[in-house]
């Protein structure tokens, strides 16, 4: 009963999400998603949501941080980037949950204790990869960005490099860098990273030593960072509600970062 209490409660986020978005002029395109699945090499069905505008135009694949989903992390997000003329993928990884509503639907669907507890967030790369496969095998032609809040920023700072003839630029939001990380640390890759990166954080997670070096090591390599005034935690910092004062100087630095990897 209490799990049912739990995903109402989280139905009832999202659509309050999706209304005050519709009162900016977004239904005609808020409502265009459509549900979308593949599989990872490992047999995992990934579960995400597709926001296609124009096949040959520009795509973000959104990647959520753990404990969370697509719908419940980006649904306050999503409408500010189709209004851009961005194609979008949102899916939920295999290391997910609640996090602000709604429920991971790709870990709902896989066979309790399948993965024991040896499946953690370095395994969740080919959940990654694997939608960069599918938006390219789906005939999107246009410029591919990826974004990433917590672990899957990490994540996505290690697909940008591996796969940088197929990815134009990558956003990360607070990338997580704790022992649960250490056989998949972003750090290494900044150097052989051509492609445009952006690291932002918010200026609690300043205070620690391996966030102060990941940044001093990422502009070493001529990547741009940032810290806003306010922030939480991954790509949450740039919605007002959870943060708890304006955010428009952030979205400001993530929609120019977004136009300069364009030119």
């Amino acid at each position: 009963m209490r799990i049912a209490s739990i995903t109402f409660i989280g139905i009832l986020l999202i659509l309050c999400s999706c209304k005050n978005e519709l009162k900016k002029g977004e239904a005609n395109k808020i409502t265009n998603a459509k549900e979308v699945s593949f599989y990872t090499p490992d047999s995992i069905k990934i579960f995400g949501d597709l926001y296609e505008l124009d096949k040959k135009g520009k795509t973000i694949l959104l990647f959520h941080q753990g404990g969370s989903n697509a719908r419940g992390e980006y649904a306050p997000i999503i409408p500010n980037l189709i209004k851009k003329g961005y194609n979008i993928l949102a899916i939920d990884q295999r290391v997910g949950g609640q996090y602000y509503g709604s429920y991971n639907r790709t870990l709902a669907n896989i066979p309790t204790n399948i993965f024991g507890d040896g499946y953690g967030y370095c395994n969740a790369y080919n959940n990654l990869e694997s939608a960069l496969n599918f938006i390219i095998d789906s005939g999107f032609s246009g410029d591919k960005i990826i974004w990433g809040s917590s672990y899957s920023a990490s994540l996505a700072i290690q697909l940008a490099n591996n796969r940088q003839n197929d990815i134009k630029g990558v956003l990360a939001f607070s990338p997580a860098s704790g022992r649960s990380m250490k056989d998949c640390l972003p750090n290494k890759y900044f150097e052989t990273l051509k492609r445009p990166l952006i690291l932002l954080r918010p200026p609690n997670e300043m205070e620690s030593e391996n966030s102060k070096l990941q940044f001093d090591l990422a502009k070493k390599y001529n990547h741009q960072t940032y810290v806003p005034k306010n922030g939480v935690h991954g790509s949450s910092m740039l919605v007002e509600e959870r943060v708890g004062s304006n955010v428009d100087d952030t979205w400001k630095v993530v929609l120019s970062f977004l136009n300069k990897i364009e030119e």
